[in-house]
């Protein structure tokens, strides 16, 4: 029984360590809503959540989507375009609009983990929120 224990508890630290070691960003769908008053489009919540030094890929949305995103917890850098790349805080936000690239998520921090809630509005029938971009 002791070592089926201490088997359990190496398995257990072996995935903790394989999942800090782990730079993408972890999402996860929290909302969604059709909008009553406008036929076609629905409202979508998704959480973002980079542990230390985490990133995402360069990518875009559906060309119908506007997006509206707030750092919940810690700091993310982001870039929009060919914007400059601003570290928005807990609290502090941005919007993305129909076509733009967002070229820079990252968690600012290698230490502390960050979290953002991205809001969409988008066509009820896409059902790719986040699409690769290549150059």
């Amino acid at each position: 029984m002791r070592s089926l224990l201490c088997a359990l508890a190496l398995a257990g630290l072996g995935a903790a360590a394989a999942h800090a070691d782990d730079k993408s960003a972890k999402v996860t769908p929290v909302y969604e809503h059709a909008l009553p008053n406008v036929p076609g489009k629905s409202i979508r919540g998704v959480l973002v959540e980079y542990g230390p030094g985490g990133s995402s890929p360069a990518h875009r949305h559906p060309n119908s989507a506007f997006i509206y995103a707030t750092v919940l917890e810690g700091a993310i850098r982001s870039q929009v375009n060919d914007g400059p790349v601003k570290t928005y805080r807990a609290g502090e936000n941005w919007s993305e609009s129909p076509g733009d690239v967002h070229k820079v998520s990252a968690n600012a921090s290698t230490t502390e983990p960050a979290k953002l809630l991205a809001v969409f509005v988008v066509d009820s029938g896409e059902r790719d929120i986040v699409l690769p971009y290549g150059k």
